[in-house]
């Protein structure tokens, strides 16, 4: 079974979790995606690892507020994070553009982009990179391939856009795995930029808040523009603007569709514990 079938299957079955309110037997999720139990039992453990049970409690309405009580005590000082857990720096080979003003209004000027449309346990996908690592991806789910395109394009306007290179394939078939190494390559303000990293350095399976990120960057009382900023982050799921929330424990916003970033943190909250 390849990983595209998986990613579907594993769409599909989310959903299903969605219409059944979290509370349904293997059996009914495998008759609702039209699946033997065997089929499906294969592509969930080959994506996700752990039992059904496990993965529902992730979905639970109260399980962002739960991981935040769990991991503030480990992330109360911006000093520990990406200290001794291991973060998305470990997975990265990380470089960047930091646009001066003059090159912001260039829009990407001289800047080669290649851009391709992708699966993954969330929805398709569109990937976008330059020849020194991924500069966008977006989630289709919410809005559609038309706005997800646009939305990145529109900070780019004046790169050049080429179709999807093999270099571009090869970093999206390890981008939703376990393992493997990534380019990324962040173009954005020198602000944006040091938001972004400090994204990176939240340890895996970990959420913490804005204004942490805030205090992350040496910058304590801009947590409107830290929340700006990770607003603006370009490369989803890779740079884990997911993992933020606000002090109370409650979602906060989601550039790519809340429903969308509870999927994730279900998954992230569902692979950790079964490792």
């Amino acid at each position: 079974m390849d990983h595209t079938h998986n990613f579907q299957v594993i769409r599909r079955a989310i959903a299903a979790i969605y219409r059944f309110d979290y509370s349904c037997r293997f059996q009914d999720l495998a008759d609702d995606i039209r699946l033997s139990p065997e089929s499906f039992k294969r592509a969930f453990s080959f994506l996700v690892g752990i039992s059904l049970k496990k993965y529902q409690q992730s979905f639970a309405l109260d399980h962002a507020k739960s991981l935040l009580q769990k991991n503030l005590n480990k992330l109360q000082t911006a000093q520990e994070f990406g200290s001794s857990e291991s973060s998305r720096q470990d997975d990265f080979f990380v470089s960047w553009e930091a646009m001066a003003p003059r090159a912001q209004a260039s829009k990407g000027d001289g800047i080669t982009i290649y851009e391709g449309w992708y699966q993954s346990p969330f929805g398709e996908v569109i990937a976008m990179g330059t020849d020194r690592g991924i500069c966008g991806l977006g989630f289709t789910s919410e809005m559609g391939q038309d706005v997800a395109r646009s939305d990145l394009i529109k900070r780019w306007t004046a790169a050049h856009l080429k179709p999807a290179n093999t270099q571009l394939d090869n970093w999206m078939a390890t981008a939703f795995s376990q393992w493997g190494k990534i380019d990324l390559h962040l173009i954005g303000t020198p602000f944006q930029i040091k938001v972004w990293e400090a994204l990176l350095a939240i340890p895996n399976g970990h959420v913490t808040t804005y204004s942490l990120i805030a205090d992350k960057i040496g910058n304590p009382k801009a947590v409107r523009t830290v929340a700006t900023a990770i607003g603006q982050n370009p490369i989803g799921f890779l740079i884990p603007c997911h993992r933020v929330l606000r002090k109370s424990g409650e979602m906060g916003g989601y550039h790519w569709g809340l429903p969308l970033k509870r999927e994730i943190l279900a998954y992230e909250g569902a692979l950790t514990d079964a490792q």
